[in-house]
């Protein structure tokens, strides 16, 4: 074999396995499980990565101190590191300090633990709710769809314009301002009010 055949074999086997490791790396990312290869979203100032879970993202965002305060007060860190899915619509510091006065300081009191507990498993939808199924959802009855929460309320998505909002019991709204932070289990969208039950 002449010395140009011998490196146009070599140029050949290198083609080759190189297709075959961009194969299987392929391979590998396509099977890694869907929130694996969601992209990571800034929250708070913190970047929410989707192979952590609720807990462990929301207590780095500057903007839920109040909510993973309220979320260890009511007991329910080891429910929402559990396996899940869960669609949480996470309210912002800024939307618990806009509710009335003393309303945040009340909830926190060990007493009205239950009282708590029923707000904010009131955020908590089971399954992986991403904003296209909800807007998906919304469209096809009218701009609007409710869902069951973990406490046995109902929120009711309200597409305008392509922006999602939830309206609550009471009528209050609750713009989605950040959609689609991936969990490992779950998702979260951010929004600028708290939910009230009735």
């Amino acid at each position: 074999m002449n010395l140009s055949a011998t490196i146009l074999r070599r140029q050949e086997t290198y083609i080759m396995r190189s297709i075959i490791y961009a194969l299987v790396a392929c391979t590998l990312v396509t099977s890694l499980p869907l929130h694996a290869q969601d992209k990571t979203v800034m929250v708070g100032g913190a970047a929410m990565y989707p192979s952590k879970d609720i807990v462990d993202n929301a207590v780095n965002s500057k903007d839920h101190t109040t909510l993973v305060a309220a979320v260890k007060a009511a007991g329910l860190v080891e429910t929402l590191k559990g396996p899940g899915p869960f669609t949480v619509f996470a309210p912002t510091n800024a939307a618990f300090a806009a509710l009335p006065a003393g309303t945040v300081d009340t909830l926190l009191k060990p007493e009205n633990k239950a009282m708590l507990t029923k707000v904010l498993t009131y955020h908590v939808v089971a399954g992986r709710h991403d904003a296209k199924s909800l807007m998906e959802h919304a469209k096809m009855h009218g701009g609007m769809h409710t869902l069951k929460t973990v406490s046995g309320g109902t929120l009711t998505v309200v597409l305008n314009n392509d922006q999602l909002s939830l309206k609550d019991e009471k009528g209050g709204m609750a713009p989605i301002t950040i959609a689609d932070v991936y969990q490992s289990n779950g998702v979260i969208h951010v929004i600028s009010a708290v939910a009230m039950p009735k």
